[in-house]
């Protein structure tokens, strides 16, 4: 008779705990919109005292070779803003790319702004904040071609539902400590061990930690308050030390060495019997390997520059050694360090070292070595470039920031599932402005 009784509630309870989960799923479907749905956190109801439950915030990186949009949507379950969801989408070209026509420039931004009206709650739209942040290439442009392409960029939100927070040509220094601050963030850094990170675009080159010794003062230090801490920061973005940039810098260097002579030179970073142009110049490749490609390579760096205030990493800059001041925290390496690498079969962790392994076998055309490697060989050989552009980033982080060989490095492009770069930590920033307004 227990059992029986037993059975017959165990049924009662089963369809009772059905019925209320089939009436939840009811009430989210027909009660409840989708942009209700998305003003809800996965993670509380009730917010940090003083915030609100969710935020977005809209980032438009218009960098030198696409922009990017990033939609983030926050929850303040905590007092510090907890990432809950990203939407990434990019498009080519850059920005920069439309010097001549504004605004086609900013009719470029169409898709991804219908991306943001798509995404974004429409109650929250009006105090989701969007700002757009041009990096290196429209730096390179000179400031009269930029503010022409920001300003029709600028008419454009302005149709928009959303408060403009910034349309401009972001400050080189903030572009390496936002993307600190994402790092660090997204790996769970802040307030413990801070890590350092390298980016490595297409024209320039940034890097951000925290030293533990004092520093000498100067443009170099920033000061980052992030809640309750704060961080004293080495910071410096080498403009022209970008990827495609220092491509042109040993084009330049390679005709500069015989432009008396002939018309025809020798690249020892190109593949055997491959040529390019340079003006009037053609450059024919040698395959000569990496030894021969690193030691023209090398030039781009000027390390015997005039050292004003001592020590100095490249082009005469001062950097407390990372040796030193860094010895055993991790470095972080994004953009083009895993753009290159990953394709190839390296792992997310590996050695200055390894790097310079992987860079001879490309140079020398080691094709064997690439095999088991799922369109690495087709890679190799359809990228001319890519001995230069992989003995560049060794050169780069051996003799330009004097990185030991055997120092561990990381390359990623998502943490935990964020995307790696400057814009986060931007947004998080932007929403913690205190000077933000909704827009009426």
């Amino acid at each position: 008779m227990n059992n029986l009784f037993q059975k017959k509630f165990t049924h009662i309870l089963s369809a009772t705990i059905l019925f209320s989960l089939l009436l939840v799923l009811w009430l989210l479907l027909n009660y409840f919109d989708t942009d209700t749905i998305s003003q809800m956190s996965e993670h509380c109801t009730i917010p940090y005292p003083g915030k609100p439950l969710v935020r977005y915030a809209i980032m438009i990186d218009a960098g030198s070779s696409g922009s990017r949009i990033h939609i983030y949507k926050f929850n303040y379950c905590k007092e510090m803003p907890e990432l809950e969801n990203e939407i990434f989408h990019a498009i080519e070209p850059g920005l920069s790319a439309y010097r001549d026509d504004p605004l086609a420039g900013a009719d470029s931004f169409d898709r991804l702004l219908q991306l943001a009206i798509e995404h974004v709650p429409k109650e929250l739209q009006k105090c989701t904040p969007i700002a757009v942040k041009a990096t290196a290439g429209l730096r390179l442009l000179g400031q009269e071609a930029s503010e022409r392409l920001l300003d029709a960029v600028r008419e454009k939100l302005e149709t928009m539902p959303f408060p403009i927070h910034a349309v401009e040509v972001m400050d080189a220094k903030e572009e390496g400590v936002f993307a600190w601050m994402t790092v660090n963030y997204l790996s769970g850094s802040l307030g413990r061990s801070t890590v350092a990170v390298f980016d490595l675009g297409g024209a320039s080159t940034q890097v951000v930690f925290e030293p533990t010794g004092r520093m000498a003062p100067g443009d170099h230090v920033y000061e980052l308050e992030i809640g309750k801490a704060k961080y004293t920061l080495y910071q410096h973005s080498y403009l022209g030390f970008g990827l495609n940039e220092a491509r042109k810098r040993i084009k330049s260097f390679v005709t500069e060495l015989w432009k008396e002579s002939h018309s025809v030179y020798d690249h020892p970073c190109l593949p055997e019997n491959y040529t390019e142009t340079a003006g009037e110049f053609q450059l024919i490749g040698t395959g000569a390997g990496h030894a021969p490609c690193r030691g023209l390579i090398e030039r781009v760096f000027e390390k015997d520059k005039r050292c004003v205030r001592q020590p100095c990493a490249f082009d005469g800059i001062y950097q407390p050694s990372l040796t030193e001041s860094f010895p055993d925290r991790d470095l972080y390496m994004f953009s083009y360090f895993y753009d290159l690498t990953q394709p190839l079969g390296m792992p997310p962790e590996f050695s200055v070292r390894e790097l310079g392994e992987l860079a001879n076998r490309v140079c020398e055309q080691d094709l064997e070595a690439f095999r088991h490697i799922s369109g690495a060989v087709q890679l190799i050989k359809g990228t001319p470039n890519y001995c230069l552009d992989l003995t560049y980033m060794h050169a780069l982080l051996r003799i330009g920031y004097e990185v030991p060989p055997h120092r561990r490095i990381r390359t990623a492009k998502k943490i935990q599932g964020a995307e790696t770069g400057w814009c986060l930590g931007a947004s998080i920033v932007m929403i913690n402005d205190a000077r933000l307004k909704c827009k009426y």
